[in-house]
């Protein structure tokens, strides 16, 4: 059957409701705003509508405004048909990774065409998605003015409320960087793990579409390099269908497993796919442990310091330690073979390591 008829068909069954019930009866007092939403969705955008509205959470049918939707869409469409890439992008990726207004339960926002306005200037000479991304993460977060802070008001922040802040963890961070990406039509979506494998922590990051997913750490640029973030060595640990201690990327469609966010632990009505073997492909067999150094000032604040660590042979190796501005995860590391021994030094602080086993070295200042 010809595609435009079954579409045509489609948008019958959904004026009448058939096929629609249960969406329609969650919406409840905001049913006619889905109603219109979909009636008013132009012929050549009303299977993006159709999948978006089958897709949604009930929060977001109860609450979304026809106007909303409408735009939403709207836009999607167009970046996704009106720009250089965008006949490389396939309907699939298009459906779950640049058309959704969201990523997990951030406040809905709408920031497509503002987005617009403000990115696309930044990326609009780039060769490619993942260059264009990798520009995106250099230049956002000075432009709207937000920084890395763990004093930020909640973790799952939208992007406005991010910008309001003038800060955001790893998890806002990354939503701002998705939403900016989905701007300006580059599919992307949110990543993380409850929890390292060592316990150390949890962490958000982004993923990108360019034939292929790449990765990066949200307002933690390498250059113009993706696939290169500070904690790849603690995501190859990953374990691969553990709830815990698996690595998640979030998407609209519906899957069989649910998104594990650490912020809301006993919400399970977000979709995701596991990617921890994604991951694990970066692991590298190997002697060397990992030591994290971790500088810590008289208020217990992390600083940036020159550390020195001197093997066994006198062997000198140097590096700064990270401030509170980076991930609280994001520590110097310097892989050493175990069983050696070695002397930690800061200006004010010595301290002498076997080691053993990977671990995090204080060095109180």
């Amino acid at each position: 059957m010809n595609k435009s008829i079954v579409f045509f068909f489609i948008y019958l069954n959904l004026i009448m409701g058939n096929g629609f019930d249960s969406q329609f009866r969650m919406a409840r007092n905001n049913v006619d705003q889905i109603k219109k939403a979909i009636t008013e969705t132009p012929k050549d955008q009303l299977e993006g509508m159709t999948w978006l509205v089958t897709n949604m959470q009930e929060e977001d049918l109860r609450t979304l405004s026809a106007d909303f939707l409408l735009t939403n869409c709207k836009m999607a469409y167009d970046v996704w048909e009106n720009n250089q890439w965008g006949k490389k992008i396939p309907e699939d990726i298009f459906l779950n990774f640049l058309l959704p207004y969201a990523s997990l339960n951030e406040r809905r926002d709408n920031w497509r065409k503002d987005f617009k306005n403000r990115f696309f200037p930044i990326i609009q000479n780039s060769n490619s998605l993942y260059e264009a991304a990798a520009l995106l993460n250099q230049n956002i977060y000075d432009e709207v003015g937000v920084i890395y802070s763990t004093d930020r008001p909640k973790a799952d922040q939208s992007p406005y409320e991010s910008i309001e802040a003038g800060m955001a963890s790893c998890t806002g961070l990354s939503i701002l960087l998705i939403d900016a990406c989905r701007s300006v039509g580059i599919p992307a979506r949110f990543v993380g793990t409850p929890l390292w494998y060592n316990n150390s922590g949890n962490h958000s990051w982004v993923e990108i579409w360019d034939d292929g997913w790449h990765f990066t750490g949200a307002a933690e640029p390498t250059g113009d390099k993706l696939n290169d973030v500070w904690f790849l060595d603690l995501a190859s640990n990953a374990v691969e269908g553990d709830m815990t201690y698996g690595i998640f990327a979030a998407t609209w469609g519906k899957t069989d497993i649910y998104f594990p966010m650490n912020w809301l632990p006993d919400v399970k009505i977000y979709n995701a796919i596991d990617v921890t073997t994604r991951y694990k492909i970066h692991k590298v067999e190997t002697v060397l442990v990992p030591i994290r150094i971790r500088a810590l000032d008289p208020s217990g604040e992390r600083c940036e310091v020159k550390v020195t660590v001197i093997g066994e042979d006198n062997n000198i190796m140097e590096g700064f330690s990270k401030d509170k501005t980076c991930d609280a995860n994001d520590h110097l590391t310097f892989m050493l073979p175990k069983g050696k021994t070695f002397k930690v030094r800061s200006k004010e602080v010595e301290k002498m390591i076997k080691v053993v086993n990977e671990q995090l070295i204080d060095l109180k200042l």
